[in-house]
């Protein structure tokens, strides 16, 4: 899924027609590579433009969300609100088809005189960057500093003069001719699609193939087959057609974004219909309809999955298409940065505890020949008059088994003398047998604990989310509070979907959540899911009096599927029962809870049926 210039050209195209005239009315920085702009449109609204130049994950769209902000503006953030506050957005531009998107930006100086500048953003991977320049092209300042001694291409430092640096010999596709094409296509000898976009700039591969799909040419072919008439004279007059008419669209500002889903995953997006998907260069899915816009989003589907397992998705705008698709992955590797040091800890813990439990399970197996002592000693107390002094061993009748048994003796002692010596180590180990059952349990109920702790880091999405986790971990002793702090004030909620018969369903981000929603939120008649055996969140369905319908039964069963260690299998046991089965021993963890009664299915952990609420 490339970030392409073609996606920065859909972008810019939206931009200009939502933002072009607007006023910048506030200016806040989430994140260290990241800025959310507040802009008043020219028709009297309002929208929220998210720039971020994340090393893995840079992003451009319109948003309607919010993000907190840190309580201290960084020094970037307030330099642009010196410059940019009230400045009013003249134009946006992208350089050829460059991933470079130029805000510019009119506005008063101290003295009233009327100055010009212009935000840039690169999207290049991690080399993305947010710089701040001045209408004689002089770097003001970045949000990224990049030194001499990082870069030999090009420094981006306050002073420095900026310009976009050629690492590349690349043309600018829109400008293409015939001439030019079929030099560049029939120069060397590679796939026609690595020609493509090795020619090309800001042609991603999934494009080149796209291109090569309409015009009906084998992507993976060698350009060298252009060079035998006529077959390969008309695949070339094919795709370049092909390559002029995407061109044109995006000339015209012709877009339609699309991500084409296999099996409820995304696998891939673009600007324009992918064609090679299953979907013609109308838009529509081959062989299938398109519904009417959905009142709950603002996205069109396939009716039915193609015959290739792909559906496609069509986007009335690109920011909504990327909201879709990166927003939560944005917000699911800012939130692994952050849980990074949670992580260790729990993984320490959970390797100490796994190890210690490995070695007590081994110890375990070495007292399971405790019985047998036991009747050696019996055996022994029975038959032991009939053994002559001195020998090594004796052959005596198993009452237990009716088998003859061997019984080794030491012949220094007794027959009594050896009874008392097999009952001495049968005593012993079976000591040490019931020690170590009673630690194997506490030190497999710390393995599980720890295992839902490592779920619930997968499945926050918000800082809030880590505090409460964060929370548990300094109660059960992995961290200590710091100068004796007091417990937090949580935010974070459960999540809440509903599905499409109205029935809501709340699923437990983490072990306090799970006991919340499961033993104060939810009532004897609600239902409660469960994975069987695997961490994972409780899932409750509020049944409000009303008897649940398979569907309620099977969306709930797919979000605990989802929200567990089992998310992506595509059978995953779940338990089931109503609330009133469910009860919590005294004394457990956080989370943990047993039940007798319950039903049980085999499901999938598909969720992208259901719709989630504000949490």
């Amino acid at each position: 899924m490339a970030f392409d210039g073609i996606t920065i050209a859909s972008i810019v195209k939206e931009l200009k027609d939502t933002l072009s005239g607007g006023r910048i009315y506030k200016i806040a920085q989430p994140e260290n590579d990241e800025l959310l702009l507040t802009i008043k449109t020219a028709d009297g609204g309002q929208r929220r433009l998210l720039l971020s130049a994340s090393a893995s994950l840079p992003l451009v769209y319109l948003t309607d969300k919010n993000k907190p902000s840190p309580m201290t503006a960084p020094g970037f953030c307030m330099l642009l609100r010196k410059h940019l506050q009230n400045g009013r957005i003249t134009a946006i531009t992208q350089p050829e088809l460059e991933r470079i998107i130029h805000l510019h930006v009119e506005h008063l100086n101290e003295m009233g005189d009327l100055c010009h500048k212009r935000l840039i953003v690169e999207i290049m991977g991690k080399h993305s960057n947010i710089i701040f320049v001045n209408e004689d092209d002089m770097i003001i300042d970045s949000i990224k500093h990049i030194s001499g001694m990082v870069s030999s291409v090009r420094e981006v430092l306050p002073g420095r003069p900026y310009f976009i640096p050629k690492t590349q010999e690349k043309e600018n596709p829109l400008t293409a001719n015939f001439d030019s094409f079929q030099k560049a296509l029939t120069s060397g000898n590679m796939p026609v699609y690595k020609s493509l976009y090795g020619h090309y700039t800001g042609i991603s591969p999934v494009m080149a193939q796209e291109i090569c799909h309409r015009a009906g040419v084998d992507g993976d072919v060698s350009t060298a087959f252009f060079a035998a008439p006529p077959p390969g004279e008309k695949a070339l007059s094919d795709l370049y057609h092909a390559f002029s008419d995407i061109m044109g669209q995006i000339r015209e500002g012709d877009f339609r974004p699309v991500i084409a889903y296999e099996k409820g995953v995304p696998v891939e997006f673009a600007p324009l219909p992918l064609t090679m998907y299953g979907a013609d260069i109308h838009g529509d899915a081959n062989n299938a309809r398109h519904c009417t816009p959905s009142q709950d989003n603002r996205l069109w589907e396939s009716d039915r999955l193609l015959q290739n397992s792909v559906s496609i998705r069509e986007f009335d705008s690109v920011s909504a298409l990327l909201e879709q698709y990166y927003a939560q992955r944005s917000a699911v590797t800012r939130i692994r940065q952050k849980s990074a040091d949670l992580r260790k800890i729990v993984q320490t813990a959970l390797e100490r505890n796994i190890k210690k439990y490995d070695l007590q399970l081994r110890q375990i197996k070495d007292t399971e020949k405790k019985d047998k002592y036991r009747i050696y000693g019996e055996l022994l107390n029975t038959y032991g008059y009939e053994t002559a002094p001195g020998a090594k061993s004796m052959d005596a009748l198993n009452y237990y088994t009716g088998e003859t048994i061997t019984i080794p003796l030491d012949p220094l002692l007794s027959p009594s003398e050896n009874a008392k010596k097999y009952f001495e180590k049968y005593g012993k180990m079976k000591r040490t047998y019931e020690a170590l059952s009673t630690l194997t349990a506490q030190v497999k109920e710390e393995i599980d604990h720890l295992e839902s702790i490592q779920t619930a880091l997968d499945i926050a999405l918000l800082e809030e989310d880590l505090a409460q986790i964060k929370e548990e971990l300094i109660e059960n002793g992995y961290i200590r509070r710091k100068g004796g702090g007091k417990r937090v004030k949580f935010t974070s909620r459960p999540f809440h979907y509903v599905n499409k018969d109205g029935f809501h369903i709340y699923v437990g981000k983490n072990n306090y959540q799970n006991d919340e929603l499961t033993f104060k939120f939810a009532v004897g008649g609600d239902w409660w899911f469960h994975t069987k055996g695997i961490p994972g969140s409780h899932v409750v369905v509020k049944a409000d009096g009303r008897k649940l319908p398979d569907s309620a039964f099977e969306d709930a069963a797919r979000l605990a599927a989802y929200y567990s260690k089992a998310r992506g299998q595509d059978k995953v046991e779940i338990d089931y029962t109503e609330k009133k089965n469910v009860k919590k021993p005294n004394g457990s963890k956080p989370g943990f809870v047993v039940y007798y009664t319950n039903y049980s299915m085999m499901i999938d952990s598909d969720i992208s049926g259901l719709t989630l609420l504000d949490s």
